[in-house]
């Protein structure tokens, strides 16, 4: 195969691969973002089945009828994460440590006890990751980047005295960046000299649109099932791979080129207990599609077309949540997330060293009348996991050995009750 399409073809399957990823460390599985409000993380993310803040519009919607009046609420979360690898050999490799920053808007209003609307921007998907020029995997993954926000507007409406349902639209802008270095004896039938690493770079963008549907259902005064799915979005992306060097002529090896990806389907459920004074504990669990990628397709505009098998698997994932409310003005919150992973072994790579995670995670929320906000800390530890497998054909740099991964996340959210 001609090396030059192979390597641009691998350069797209590395963003394309990423195009939705983990942002820095915190994920649920795969690479879906699971922190979209500080008052749900401190909870472990189990509030499906109940709410106290406008950020029920990502996790269940249909719980916007219990929130009174008109409500906004901004936050974010610093996600602090740390990897390590360790070669098949013994040698040594940390990933450069930066900070990042998924953010959230939420506006709710309540016209009347049947019908309530909302509006939400979030970034449910991202990637932060930085190896360096000069780790064994540099030919796989050096830097990656990636954002996504969803423009999500959406109804609720209660059909039944105990039953509220709601349904939205969720408006996808994707944008990536992503990094690798590659040999440049692998152009030495194009004159070039060997011994020199050319850095390649893809930056691309795409849209897509999807929707969601949730329900809340009141079984008795203490007691609330709720259930949130949020569907497929299928993504058209464009953009440029470009290689760089501060010796060599490389230019000309510039080349555009499109794909698509389809975003998986998400499904949450979850059971809520209030018959504790003060004291709120919730159950939940969560399904998410990834079995259907099973391979990425990539048109470069030169005519060369390449496939690429990534055969991901559903995943599952658990999560507890309780919050008591101490008085009036203070609650306290605590969590724990399981998350299932959704890369095999045959596919995992550095770009996303995804593996089985777990989450402990504590918060609290402040009313201070009409302000009210919300503070949390969350632990993730991965499993250790170890790649022996070998991607885009380069055997000496597969990056094979052991990954070890866990982030620090810091979240908070400010909201005013109109």
């Amino acid at each position: 195969m001609n090396y030059r399409k192979s390597l641009i073809a691998g350069v797209f399957a590395s963003a394309v691969t990423l195009g939705a990823g983990a942002l820095s460390a915190a994920h649920a599985a795969g690479y879906a973002v699971f922190t979209h409000g500080a008052s749900a993380l401190g909870q472990g993310n189990a509030v499906t089945a109940h709410t106290s803040d406008p950020s029920t519009i990502f996790y269940n919607p249909a719980l916007m009828n219990k929130l009174e009046g008109t409500q906004l609420q901004v936050g974010t979360t610093a996600i602090i994460s740390s990897r390590e690898y360790t070669s098949s050999v013994g040698s040594n490799t940390a990933s450069d440590s930066a900070a990042f920053f998924p953010s959230t808007f939420y506006v709710t209003h309540k016209f009347n006890d049947k019908l309530s609307a909302g509006f939400g921007v979030f970034n449910p998907f991202g990637l932060g990751t930085e190896w360096g020029s000069g780790w064994d995997g540099r030919y796989i993954a050096t830097k990656s980047e990636l954002t996504t926000f969803d423009f999500n507007p959406v109804v609720s409406y209660r059909v039944l005295p105990s039953l509220t349902v709601a349904a939205g639209l969720d408006v996808f802008y994707l944008d990536a960046t992503l990094q690798r270095m590659m040999p440049s004896s692998a152009l030495s039938t194009y004159g070039m000299p060997g011994g020199y690493d050319i850095g390649v770079k893809f930056k691309g963008d795409g849209t897509g649109i999807g929707y969601n549907l949730a329900a809340a259902y009141d079984i008795c005064e203490h007691l609330t099932v709720g259930a949130s799915y949020r569907s497929q979005v299928h993504v058209d992306i464009s953009g440029d791979a470009t290689l760089s060097s501060p010796v060599l002529p490389v230019s000309a090896f510039n080349s555009g080129g499109k794909t698509d990806l389809t975003l998986p389907p998400q499904f949450t459920a979850g059971v809520a207990f209030k018959g504790i004074d003060k004291l709120t504990l919730e159950a939940g669990m969560r399904w998410e599609g990834w079995s259907k990628f099973k391979e990425l397709s990539i048109q470069q505009d030169n005519g060369f077309k390449s496939e690429t098998p990534r055969n991901w698997k559903d995943s599952w994932g658990l999560n507890l949540g309780g919050r008591y409310q101490y008085d009036d003005t203070v609650a306290l919150l605590a969590g724990y997330v399981y998350g299932d992973t959704a890369v095999p072994d045959s596919t995992f790579d550095p770009s996303i060293p995804d593996a089985k995670t777990h989450v402990f995670c504590v918060g609290t929320d402040l009313n201070l009348k009409p302000v009210t906000i919300a503070l949390s800390y969350a632990y993730q530890l991965y499993e250790n996991r170890s790649k022996h497998n070998t991607l885009y054909g380069v055997d000496e740099t597969s990056a094979n050995g052991k990954y070890e991964n866990d982030a620090h996340l810091v979240a908070v959210s400010l909201g005013y009750k109109f």
